[in-house]
């Protein structure tokens, strides 16, 4: 017995046979949203294979890896260097509380590189497991649509398998994305920048997004000289412009050297091996290596979409409802490749939801409201629901803004000069909590228990009433009380109160 999806989003049950197809499901992109969704379909009783390219650290149009950008050259292998480079900082702050660090600390890159190497490949292993655990054929390719119901796997050396599958789903992610300057091709991206074989003693990283920040933090955390140049005032672009001043205050503080409204204009290789990197203010900037951070594309180029009348929009992404479903009623996507929240826990959440809505009789819209997320920077900024941009953006009533600066009480004895500010952002009419964001230590872990208040729709009083945990940063989340400003909204015009 199959289900088939109504336009209203409604599941009904036919008595079509579905015997001739060779799976139920057939997955293309073995990364989060990919393995989420084949594994959940699969424990509803579908028959799902999946595809996806060989390992290997940095990705191409022949490699990839079970596991996807997330657990191979992303997330997990990102965080590994956060943590190496914050022991830098660690070490210095430590000489305040007692412990005598006489001599000078060496690093070991290629030790550390060992190390994060050795945990993606036991995560691909375990991402595998899981698969066959579930009970999902997983075949080594390249996947290409081939028709409504049917896919094409071209294997390394070249065999090509066909097969049929009541549905189809694009998880293919992103990739990221290279600008067309003179040299480009000197530069790396950030699949390179976690496999370095060396360290770079100079790097120069253009962008100004979270992969952008991070980098730069880990590289100059690891002992690096570190240009950022980036197109705005101010890095990342898109949240709450008061935490981005303190992020850059934070790596300049650091030690890495910001240039806001830069853009780089051609790459040249020195006669002793470097990179010359020129400016569009003329300055030339001189690097081991040359980071492009410079935003991702979705990897829908090789799929043959074209075969199945798949609908991309002008970005490449392809198009689908609010149930992850495309244009072509077989074919669905999720994550990266769809270019709506890019995420890893968004893949799942729509891998996820994907799996029911299809093959469990619970048709299931992702939720993208108060989303939370982090910047890996050091020390990290993390938010979740509106900045107070958008909150002004979008109110129709006053916005009213609790803001908290201080000295982190480990700074205090270690003498680091490095505020945390968090911020609350509510509603002046209905006391709802609209966004909250913080910079500093631990931020991600304290925003995380703050998603769930704001997704249960939590009022500044209720904060108020919540009594803190001391000493902690996270009790000035519950002890904000004095309003900072309070910001009409933008359709209405500004008084002086």
């Amino acid at each position: 017995m199959s289900r088939k999806m109504l336009n209203d989003g409604e599941v009904n049950q036919t008595n079509e046979d579905d015997a001739h197809y060779d799976f139920d499901l057939f997955v293309i992109g073995a990364g989060s949203g990919g393995v989420r969704a084949s594994r959940f379909s699969a424990n509803f009783g579908a028959k799902v294979g999946i595809c996806e390219l060989p390992f290997h650290p940095i990705s191409s149009e022949v490699v990839g890896g079970v596991g996807g950008t997330c657990v191979i050259r992303g997330c997990v292998p990102k965080k590994i260097l956060v943590y190496g480079a914050s022991f830098g900082g660690e070490i210095e702050d430590a000489r305040n509380y007692g412990w005598e660090v006489n001599e000078k600390v060496d690093f070991n890159w290629k030790k550390l590189l060992q190390k994060k190497t050795d945990e993606i490949v036991r995560l691909n292993g375990i991402y595998k497991r899981l698969l066959a655990n579930a009970g999902v054929k997983l075949f080594e390719g390249e996947g290409k649509i081939v028709g409504p119901n049917e896919v094409e796997v071209i294997q390394l050396d070249g065999t090509k398998l066909s097969y049929s599958a009541k549905h189809i789903l694009i998880a293919t992610g992103s990739r990221a994305h290279r600008i067309s300057i003179p040299g480009q091709e000197l530069a790396i991206t950030s699949d390179e920048a976690l496999s370095l074989e060396e360290f770079p003693k100079h790097a120069v990283v253009l962008g100004g997004g979270y992969i952008a920040v991070e980098f730069a933090s880990i590289w100059r955390g690891l002992g690096a000289t570190v240009d950022l140049c980036f197109r705005k005032e101010l890095p990342l672009r898109g949240f709450d412009d008061e935490m981005r001043a303190v992020v850059a205050r934070n790596l300049e503080g650091r030690g890495v050297n910001l240039h806001p409204r830069t853009n780089l204009t051609k790459l040249e290789k020195t006669e002793d091996g470097k990179i010359k990197a020129t400016t569009d203010h003329g300055e030339d900037l001189i690097a081991d290596v040359v980071l492009f951070a410079t935003g991702r594309v979705p990897n829908t180029k090789r799929l043959n979409l074209e075969a199945a009348g798949v609908e991309l929009d002008e970005a490449g992404a392809v198009k689908v409802d609010e149930y992850s479903r495309t244009n072509i009623p077989s074919i669905w996507a999720v994550g990266d490749v769809t270019n709506r929240m890019n995420l890893t826990p968004v893949a799942l959440m729509e891998g996820t939801f994907f799996a029911n809505t299809v093959f469990n009789g619970k048709p299931s819209k992702p939720d993208y409201r108060d989303v939370p997320y982090a910047v890996f920077s050091i020390p990290p900024l993390s938010v979740v629901g509106l900045s107070e941009e958008q909150a002004i953006e979008q109110a129709h009533g006053d916005i009213l803004v609790f803001t908290s600066t201080f000295n982190p009480m480990k700074n205090t004895v270690s003498g680091r000069q490095e505020k945390t500010v968090m911020k609350l952002v509510v509603d002046a009419e209905t006391d709802k909590v609209l966004g909250a964001s913080m910079v500093g230590p631990d931020a991600p872990e304290i925003i995380q228990g703050i998603a769930v208040a704001l997704k249960c729709g939590a009022t500044k009083a209720q904060f108020d009433s919540t009594v803190g945990i001391h000493p902690s940063a996270a009790e000035e989340f519950v002890t904000m009380r004095t309003v900072s400003r309070r910001v009409p909204p933008a359709n209405k015009p500004k008084t002086n109160l």
